[in-house]
């Protein structure tokens, strides 16, 4: 986020925030990255998945690394912003976009269901018989298959 937040304040001709964000993005990429290698040398069951080598993963670091040299590249030659000590805010809320999100909310609880009705589905209390031994396979008997011979006159031809 911080990552693409910076190319954003680049876009927008604030360079001293964007080389901070960006700053901010490498050290969490370097934490990330470091946590990936961290995973994949994991042993255990399931397959052996390697974050670190991802191709999203490995472009983000190249993108990072290129944007934040062309950032301190432009900040020398154009903008001669100071860098912020302290990382700009991310605007968590996204403004933009087709459709504005709608707060899931549980339907109402329908009159039937009482506390009475919810204790009565307690597995405590029900009844002994059905741990009841299972039936004993009956024996199979054989059956006796039809001798099939091959015939000429099926009427299927091959044309």
């Amino acid at each position: 986020a911080y990552s693409y937040h910076g190319q954003t304040l680049l876009a927008s001709d604030k360079c001293g925030e964007a080389i901070r964000s960006l700053q901010e993005s490498e050290k969490f990429f370097a934490k990330a990255e470091a946590l990936c290698k961290e995973y994949g040398e994991t042993k255990g069951p399931g397959t052996t998945a390697k974050p670190s080598g991802h191709l999203f993963f490995r472009k983000l670091g190249s993108l990072i690394k290129n944007t934040l040299e062309k950032c301190q590249r432009e900040n020398g030659f154009i903008y001669f912003q100071k860098v912020p000590a302290e990382a700009p805010q991310l605007e968590l809320k996204a403004n933009y976009g087709l459709v504005e999100p709608v707060p899931f909310e549980f339907p109402a609880l329908n009159a039937h269901w009482t506390p009475e009705t919810v204790a009565a589905f307690d597995l405590t209390k029900r009844p002994k018989d059905d741990t009841a031994k299972p039936k004993p396979d009956e024996e199979v008997k054989p059956l006796k298959e039809p001798d099939i011979k091959p015939q000429k006159d099926s009427g299927c031809q091959i044309s």
